[in-house]
């Protein structure tokens, strides 16, 4: 019995992996953030009426803090469904106020910059995955970082010194870099506890809020190389 069981428990690991999910879903939130973005940034009446409307814009961006929230804090109540619609809401609205962002650079920027984001992620979700160095003592000085870096650039909005700018952009990079590293190694660790899980609920939700994580990651780290290598549409 204990033989059969343990056979069934390996091949269900198998077929079953948090990490693989996690990417998977992380991939799928990306291309419909892309999706919106893009759409809303080929209507000119679509962006007027985002970039003249104040409430509308800072109220998506709420919308976003909001289910980053509500999806960290209850995703081990909500059922499979809620979370997936959460996330993917999520993900929409991202690409609503990203819309602006595509309008301000141009093309070829973007894409280097989406290049350049794709190349450093990869590269460091590989060595969370492969290295043996454990990674979480990093982990309280990167949130600290984080803080930082939030303040910082409250502050510089009433400075508006180009200088800080480019040095929180510097900062944002570094710190994402190390985020990514982190954050992988964190669900490489899920993935051996859950893989093995007979309940779907649960590794469909933890493979989620794994997506969100990286999503996230990968979407201020994009951003941040934006502004460093970017170019403004004339």
């Amino acid at each position: 019995m204990f033989e059969k069981n343990y056979a069934l428990e390996s091949a269900i690991a198998r077929e079953r992996s948090v990490l693989r999910n996690v990417y998977l879903w992380m991939s799928l939130g990306l291309a419909l953030t892309g999706v919106v973005a893009l759409g809303i940034a080929s209507n000119p009446r679509l962006v007027i009426g985002l970039a003249s409307n104040p409430l509308l814009f800072f109220g998506v961006i709420l919308a976003e803090v909001g289910l980053v929230m509500y999806l960290s804090a209850r995703i081990h109540a909500m059922s499979a469904g809620a979370a997936t619609i959460a996330f993917a809401t999520y993900a929409a609205l991202n690409g609503v106020s990203l819309s602006l962002v595509f309008l301000a650079y141009t093309g070829t920027s973007i894409a280097s910059a989406f290049f350049i984001t794709a190349g450093t992620f990869g590269a460091m979700s590989l060595y969370a995955v492969t290295t043996k160095r454990d990674l979480s003592g990093i982990g309280n000085y990167l949130m600290m970082g984080l803080l930082g870096l939030v303040i910082a650039s409250l502050v510089n909005i009433f400075l508006r010194s180009s200088g800080m700018e480019w040095m929180i952009s510097v900062v944002g990079v570094l710190l994402f870099v190390g985020l990514t590293a982190y954050d992988t190694q964190i669900i490489k660790g899920w993935n051996q506890q859950a893989a093995y899980t007979a309940d779907e609920s649960i590794f469909i939700r933890i493979s989620i809020i794994g997506a969100l994580k990286l999503y996230l990651d990968f979407i201020n780290l994009f951003l941040f190389f934006l502004r460093l290598f970017g170019r403004n549409r004339d």
